[in-house]
Order: C-alpha cells, then sequence, then structure tokens
C-alpha cells in the first residue's frame, strides 16, 4: 500500500512540476568550416553551428518552434521519444507530415512524462540533418534512487561531418561503387574538430554520468577512457541495471549513459580516447580508423598517464545483450507476428544507388501514410490503399510483433532505427553459413531495449515489440545515404485505434495543402486502391520477405 502511496505522490509531483520550455529554431544556411579544413553551405539555427544542446527534465512539456528560411521544406524529428497518442509530431517528412514550407513556421509538443535519458532532435526531410539540423536532447530524470548513483551530468556529442554539402556527396555516390565514398568525413567532437577537443575537468573521487550521442549519419565511433571504471546505466533512453564495461561501441543514431568515478589522485591527466570506424570505406592509415583522444584534466599541469595498447577482442564493450532494462521487463510472448525482412541491394554492375529492407526502394508518395491510415476507414487495415513503395507493414493493436533482420548477402554494416518504440533486443546470429559471427541471445530473464541497432554484415538480429502504440512509424537504416536510397518501411500500427485517438493539427493539413498534397485517401489521394498518378516502385531483387501471423 505505501509503494502505491509513493508511485500516485510521484506521479502528482510530476504534474506539479511540470515546466513549458520553450526553445525556437529560426532554421536558415550558414557559410561555415566546422571543422577547419572546407567551408560550405551548411544548415543552423539562429545563426549558428552547432545547435545547442536542449535540456529539460522529465515531464516538462517541450514546446520546439521551427521558423524554415530555407528555400525547401523542413521537419524535426525528436530522436528516441514515442510521441505516444501523437504520431503526427514525430517530425518524419512525408510520412507523418508534409513538412512545413519556406517561410512558415511551426510548434511540435513534445510530452516527457514517461520518458527520459539521453535522445536528439535531427531533421527528417531529405539529407538536411546531414548538413547541420542535429542537437542533443537530454532529458533529466526525477529518480532519486538514480540520481545518487552520479554527481555531475557531462555531455559528449561525436559527429561526422563531410568535406561538400550532402547533395553533392550523394550525387557522387551515385556513380561511385559499393563502399566507396568520395571523401573520408571529418569528426566532430562536442561540436569542432576532433583533433582540438576540448577538455574535460574531473574532480578527485567525483561520480560523472557520461552522456555518448553518436550523432553520425555514416560512421560508427568506439569510446573508451583507460584507468576508469566504467558503468553503463543507459542505452537509447531506456536505464539498464548498472554493469561493469571497458568501452562504447557506437553504430548512427546511438547513445549511453556511462557512470565514471574519477580517480582519487591529481597525479595524472588522462585521455578520453574516440575512434572513428568503417567497415566499408577502405582502411588508410589516419583516416580509417582515426583516433582522436579528449583530454581529462585532474591538474592543469600533471602528465598525461600512458597505458599499453589493447587490441578490440581484449576489451570488454558495452553489450545489449548482456545488459538489463531497469524496469525488468519481460520477454514479450507469445509472438502474434513474425516478420522477416531482408536486406537488399542493386547488382553492382547496375547505375542505380539503392538498398531496401522490403521488396521496393522506400520513396515518399503524395499523400504521407499517416493521413491515408487516418482518412480510408476500414480500408486503412488493408495494404491496398499504401502504395507499394511504403513497403507498409500493418500491425494489429496490442499484438507481439517479432521482426527479424537479416543482412545474408551485403558486405557491410548497417543500422535499424525504429520510430515510436524502443524494442526488445532478443537474438542475432549467423545468417549464412561462412560467416564466423557468434549466436547471441539476452542473457538474463530481462531482454534489454533500445531503439537503434547494428546489423552485421552477414548477420540476422531478432527484435520485439508490443503494438500499443498507435500510429505509423518509420523503419529505417541510419546511414543517412542508405535511407535516402530507399532502405526503409513503415509500421501502420492500429489504424483503427489510430482512427479514434489522433487528431492532426490543421496547421499541418493546411502545410500540406501550401505544398500541394492532398491530406485524404490512399497514396495517391484517390480512394479504393486506384493509384494512379504514382510512379511505379523500384522493385529490388534479393531473398523474399515473410510475415506470417495476422
Amino acid at each position: 500500500m505505501l509503494a502505491y502511496t509513493l508511485l500516485i505522490l510521484l506521479a502528482g509531483g510530476l504534474q506539479a512540476l511540470a515546466a513549458h520550455v520553450k526553445i525556437t529554431w529560426d532554421i536558415g544556411y550558414l557559410n561555415i568550416s566546422r571543422d577547419g579544413l572546407s567551408t560550405w553551405q551548411a544548415i543552423g539555427a539562429n545563426g549558428q553551428l552547432p545547435i545547442p544542446p536542449i535540456y529539460v527534465t522529465q515531464g516538462d512539456i517541450l514546446e520546439l518552434t521551427a521558423i524554415n528560411h530555407l528555400d525547401k521544406p523542413v521537419t524535426l524529428h525528436t530522436h528516441g521519444l514515442f510521441q505516444r497518442n501523437s504520431s503526427y509530431y514525430d517530425g518524419a517528412g512525408m510520412v507523418t507530415e508534409c513538412g512545413i514550407p519556406p517561410g512558415s513556421q511551426f510548434t511540435y509538443i513534445i510530452e516527457t512524462r514517461n520518458q527520459s535519458g539521453t535522445h536528439w532532435v535531427h531533421s527528417h526531410y531529405g539529407p538536411e540533418a546531414i548538413d547541420g539540423l542535429r542537437a542533443a536532447l537530454v532529458i533529466r530524470d526525477l529518480d532519486p534512487k538514480l540520481l545518487d548513483e552520479y554527481d555531475e551530468d557531462v555531455l559528449l556529442t561525436l559527429e561526422d561531418w563531410g568535406q561538400e554539402p550532402s547533395n553533392a556527396m550523394l550525387e557522387r555516390m551515385k556513380t561511385t561503387s559499393l563502399g566507396r565514398h568520395p571523401n573520408y568525413p571529418s569528426v566532430l567532437i562536442n561540436g569542432i574538430n576532433a583533433n582540438f577537443s576540448q577538455p574535460i575537468r574531473f574532480l578527485p573521487g567525483r561520480r560523472y554520468r557520461l552522456r555518448v550521442v553518436s550523432m553520425s549519419f555514416t560512421y560508427w565511433f568506439k569510446v573508451r577512457l583507460p584507468g576508469h571504471a566504467m558503468q553503463v546505466i543507459e542505452a537509447d533512453g531506456i536505464h539498464s541495471r548498472p554493469s561493469a564495461v571497458d568501452g562504447l561501441d557506437l553504430c548512427p543514431g546511438q547513445r549511453y549513459s556511462v557512470i565514471i568515478t574519477a580517480r582519487e589522485s591529481l597525479e595524472f591527466n588522462y585521455a578520453l580516447n574516440v575512434t572513428f570506424h568503417s567497415n566499408f570505406l577502405a582502411r588508410k592509415p589516419g583516416l580509417n580508423p582515426r583516433y582522436h583522444h579528449v583530454p581529462i584534466v585532474y591538474r592543469k599541469d600533471a602528465p598525461v598517464k600512458t597505458f599499453p595498447l589493447i587490441e578490440d577482442h581484449e576489451v570488454k564493450w558495452a553489450d545489449e545483450y548482456a545488459m538489463e532494462p531497469q524496469d525488468k521487463q519481460m520477454l514479450l510472448e507469445p509472438v502474434d507476428q513474425h516478420i522477416v525482412l531482408n536486406v537488399k541491394a542493386p547488382n553492382r554492375n547496375t547505375s542505380i544507388s539503392a538498398h531496401a529492407y522490403g521488396d521496393y526502394a522506400y520513396a515518399p508518395v503524395p499523400v504521407p501514410p499517416l493521413y491515408t491510415a487516418l482518412t480510408t476507414g476500414d480500408m486503412a487495415l488493408s495494404p491496398s490503399v499504401y502504395a507499394p513503395q511504403l513497403n507498409a507493414i500493418i500491425l494489429k493493436h496490442n499484438h507481439v510483433v517479432e521482426l527479424e533482420l537479416r543482412n545474408s548477402f551485403a558486405p557491410i554494416m548497417h543500422t535499424y532505427h525504429s520510430h515510436g518504440h524502443a524494442f526488445q533486443v532478443v537474438e542475432s546470429g549467423l545468417a549464412k553459413i561462412n560467416s564466423s559471427i557468434p549466436v547471441k541471445r539476452f542473457k538474463g530473464r530481462y531482454p534489454m531495449r533500445r531503439d537503434t541497432i547494428t546489423l552485421a554484415a552477414g548477420q540476422y538480429v531478432r527484435v520485439r515489440i508490443k503494438a500499443d502504440n498507435p500510429g505509423v512509424w518509420y523503419q529505417h537504416c541510419h546511414q543517412e545515404q542508405h535511407n535516402l536510397s530507399g532502405m526503409a518501411f513503415t509500421f501502420i500500427e492500429a489504424p483503427d485505434v489510430m482512427q479514434q485517438t489522433l487528431r492532426v493539427p490543421q496547421e499541418m493539413l493546411e502545410f500540406c495543402r501550401i505544398l500541394g498534397h492532398p491530406t485524404q485517401g490512399n497514396s495517391a489521394g484517390h480512394f479504393g486502391s486506384d493509384m494512379t498518378g504514382i510512379d511505379l516502385p523500384l522493385a529490388i531483387n534479393g531473398t523474399a520477405n515473410s510475415i506470417t501471423g495476422t
């Protein structure tokens, strides 16, 4: 009874303490050199890059206003937030909205009552995020038990930054063979060239929560602090039971929090090691992998402690299969729907630059699929109202869904990011005989959850969700050039329920009208299965996908 009373008091306290945090991003072009090497037209907010991190406290309502001074639409996606009962605020361009037209502004209302942790915000319209429109988002916790575990918050953002605007890079990639990207990018740590990383001050015995955010769109990062013990406590906004690790390996879009206890002595300073790496760029000394260091300063004039080099396989990396969520959510079962999707790519000898999770390269259509699901009545439960290039998968309300992604034949790593959900990480293993990747399965009673995961070459990954968040949710590879070339699909989650619960703001519908997009009917703006006016989808050959269960 006491525990129940405390929960009620805590819930009431969240409401009482909630604040409206108002942030405005005046979005426009900037000619800037972020890495000191190349100057080109980037996209920033309020005349600056990097865009400062956003900090709110759990229970706050974030009012994020975007003023669009670009010459094209813009959207903002809060990466990692579930947008429960507000799928229309998810920010996925031409999925949940048409975008904010040039010269217009819009305010996203972001509820944080049921989420906390480390996230980020970025554009989800074309490649705008690659060009700079991104920033970290930290939702401070209210749980006193968690707050007692550390004394201070430290944020570490990791970015890749190209030598040319995204449109030039993407155009170049259409004519380069698989894995031969035109330029090696620079690395930015906390928004500046990693070669000039700003020091982090440690005080003896103090406990630091290091929040690491990969705001990368193509490359992986590894993070270690030799001479210090790490306890990982969060992955992608999901708090975990503390577990000891030596380092973190982050794919594009992932986040971790670790507790680091500072040493008692002032004798030495230390180096936080950040390694940039990629298996689809040619290895080249000084470029791939690339090693950077963030100074950890105990005393200004102290020497830096050195450590013997160790191989990656000797490092205990944070592992989602070994982690357990703090809330002890059991494995979701029984499974109602089992989905198998195979990574597909065109033949190397073709001129087509496309990837796919579904049978077709994903491509936007005239009507955002959220609006189709909301306006087609009972037909919204039928795949026939969604154009094939949406790779739409319809989920029934509260069904347990197991998704298996198979990277059988692609010779490179991919990623999978889920909007609207943090999935249970259940299993990974060999997707073909000649792979050497060992089979993994969650080790405890409670599988860890997260929203972004690596899909290694020759590997399958199996995850589970409960379809309890009615809406349309974009699912995609977070390597942006793959996402933009079609490596995506959509969950149409409980369309019958969302028709009763979701009400799209009238302003968003008006934006569609301004941009020339219908807001009702099937993907083509018609009713029934008539798709007249839509381009034929680009079919990608490969192993057939399968969906079983209803």
